[in-house]
């Protein structure tokens, strides 16, 4: 079994980043109860990803268009759809997440590979059972919160059957409480590593 774990855990904090603190206990707790799984980590900040232009996107519509999925500009849409679990973490940042996590969308959002259409719309085609979003936010976590609304949508248009997260929210509010709002969006985060 793999799993994918799309490190957008960007933050000004460095090491002390909050929504790493999430995505290591989901991590720790999921290695622990799955001792023989495999952990494929793509980490954003390092990919240097570059927005698509329309030049850009015609070329990967042509090489689409002839099956041509081996090209490298589908390394990422390929990683993705072969994974057999998906977890995502990033901040939840201006309502949704960083920059960087939306451009890594758009390269995993490859029709004919991920996601085809027919005349009904759109089928997933990603091998994953399990989704998972991992974020934190100095707010309050509202129902219309853009980054889980996203990510629970791609889920379905991928064909992954199950969606869950964790939203670490409010960490800004009150710093006093901070450390305690974490430490129990930590334990949803373990909790869910172990049953993924």
């Amino acid at each position: 079994m793999k799993l994918l774990f799309i490190d957008g855990c960007v933050s000004q904090r460095g090491p002390a980043s909050r929504t790493r603190a999430l995505a290591e206990a989901f991590l720790s707790a999921f290695r622990e109860s799955h001792p023989g799984a495999e952990v494929e980590t793509v980490t954003l900040e390092a990919l240097d990803l570059k927005p698509f232009r329309p030049a850009a996107l015609n070329r990967r519509d042509e090489l689409a268009s002839v099956g041509a999925f081996g090209a490298p500009v589908f390394d990422l849409a390929r990683q993705f759809q072969a994974a057999d679990k998906i977890v995502a973490a990033a901040p939840f940042w201006d309502l949704s997440f960083p920059a960087v996590m939306r451009t890594y969308i758009e390269y995993i959002s490859a029709n004919g590979l991920c996601y085809h259409y027919e005349a009904d719309g759109c089928h997933g085609d990603c091998r994953a059972d399990r989704l998972a979003y991992l974020t934190t936010g100095g707010d309050f976590e509202r129902p219309e919160s853009l980054g889980v609304l996203y990510w629970k949508q791609l889920s379905k248009m991928f064909g992954v059957p199950r969606f869950d997260y964790v939203f670490a929210g409010g960490l800004d509010v009150d710093p006093a409480k901070a450390p305690d709002f974490l430490e129990a969006a930590c334990e949803q985060a373990r909790t869910l590593g172990r049953s993924f």
